[in-house]
């Protein structure tokens, strides 16, 4: 399982415990297999150049860049094999205006069997060839679009769990402080119960708060094993160890989104085809020569016959054409809606996020006050109570509005293609 035959890959079932995944894989798509045609194709192409550019706005050395770097190292990369097998047919594209051989045996009438070498030269074919080329390189341009949305749908998927595992603990952390207070809280009151100064049913209250408290915490850490679980299930090295947050410093601006990178590299493929279309509906010239028994040379004309629907398939033809590019004005419109959304998203959570920390200050403060009046004897139990729970409510606001921040950005980032550096991919 360590090798596909041309290249090996990654593997968790290969892999050595002590494996750096810092290193640079040396299986990157654009370095495989090569062939003479790709260095015109990769400085021809403006979709290929516009991928390799891109940056990743991960922070170097963070907890989200070895978490990235984990995630894709065991990946299997599938859409790399078919990006290579693209620039493979590219490649042999490229060379479609030289002659081809081949041999051709017949029977004849007499029961003589014939065989010859035929050496056939297209003359004319109406652009089949040049759009049978145009073709091959679109679809090296929408297998290598591909290869990077699976890159950055895999670094989002990967970092959001972490996010997932981090909530968890986060959360957990500040239930178990709720619950030592509320433990307090709960020895009170049984004492003022036991001397007969407050009524049992303030202490079945609290003791039903300490029981949902409780709950929280296993649902809290439940939540942050089963995210962490199915994070070290994708990575090639526990993640368990890993800490710390990062705001992303991304805007909508940072690049294309590869949705529109995608329609426009469609767009040309569609346009190839079109071509190749158009060209079989009309005739063409080709010269062949046959060496063996009976050789000889000579010209032939041929393709689809024209007809009375003739000129309603060229005129669908160019209706095509047209989709095509209709389809990328769409898939921009689309994606700066998408943009705006989550920039706009973005920053309302940030907003409410301060918002909350203040709140929650200003819970602290009233909690503070209680306190004092509380021991002052001028307020009872239950008000402290209430307060705190207050105090706590604010706390878990605070932790859901600040993680909910950092997913939207890696959201923002997955959708412009800039979770990973595009030349690593």
């Amino acid at each position: 399982m360590g090798s596909t035959g041309e290249a090996s890959f990654v593997s968790r079932m290969n892999s050595g415990a002590g494996m750096d995944v810092g290193t640079e894989r040396p299986n990157a798509a654009l370095r495989q297999t090569p062939t003479k045609n790709d260095a015109t194709l990769n400085s021809e192409s403006v979709v290929i150049q516009g991928l390799l550019t891109r940056s990743s706005v991960l922070p170097s050395g963070s907890a989200y860049e070895r978490v990235t770097t984990s995630v894709l190292a065991a990946n299997a990369r599938a859409a790399e094999t078919e990006l290579r097998a693209a620039r493979l047919r590219a490649s042999a594209a490229s060379k479609n205006w030289l002659p081809t051989i081949g041999p051709r045996i017949s029977l004849n009438s007499l029961g003589d069997i014939v065989s010859q070498i035929v050496v056939d030269q297209v003359l004319f074919d109406n652009g089949r060839k040049k759009g049978e080329r145009a073709f091959a390189k679109a679809d090296v341009e929408v297998a290598a679009v591909t290869l990077a949305e699976d890159t950055n749908d895999r670094v989002a998927t990967g970092l959001g769990l972490y996010l997932a595992a981090a909530e968890g603990r986060e959360a957990a952390h500040l239930h178990r402080a709720t619950l030592r207070e509320m433990e307090h809280f709960e020895y009170i009151m049984s004492e003022r119960v036991r001397g007969g100064v407050s009524d049992m049913s303030d202490l079945n209250v609290i003791r039903q708060k300490l029981s949902e408290i409780r709950a929280s915490i296993a649902a809290s850490d439940e939540a942050a094993g089963t995210a962490l679980a199915e994070l070290n299930a994708m990575s090639i090295a526990p993640q368990n160890d890993v800490r710390g947050l990062q705001a992303l410093s991304v805007s909508a601006s940072a690049a294309q989104p590869l949705a529109v990178t995608r329609a426009e590299a469609e767009k040309e493929r569609d346009i190839a085809q079109a071509r190749i279309d158009r060209a079989n509906q009309l005739p063409g010239i080709s010269a062949q020569a046959a060496v063996g028994e009976n050789s000889g040379a000579g010209i032939t004309a041929g393709g689809t016959g024209i007809g009375l629907g003739t000129s309603a398939r060229l005129q669908a033809i160019s209706a095509a054409k047209e989709a095509a590019g209709r389809r990328v004005a769409q898939a921009t419109e689309d994606a700066n809606r998408t943009l705006r959304k989550l920039e706009g998203q973005v920053a309302a959570k940030a907003r409410q996020a301060q918002e909350s920390r203040g709140l929650t200050a200003q819970a602290k403060a009233n909690l503070n006050l209680f306190r004092a009046q509380y021991e002052a004897g001028r307020r009872p139990v239950m008000d402290v109570v209430g307060v705190y729970e207050t105090f706590a409510a604010r706390q878990t606001s605070e932790i859901t509005l600040k993680f909910e921040a950092l997913r939207l950005q890696i959201e923002l980032a997955r959708v412009q293609g800039v979770l990973a550096d595009g030349d690593q991919i």
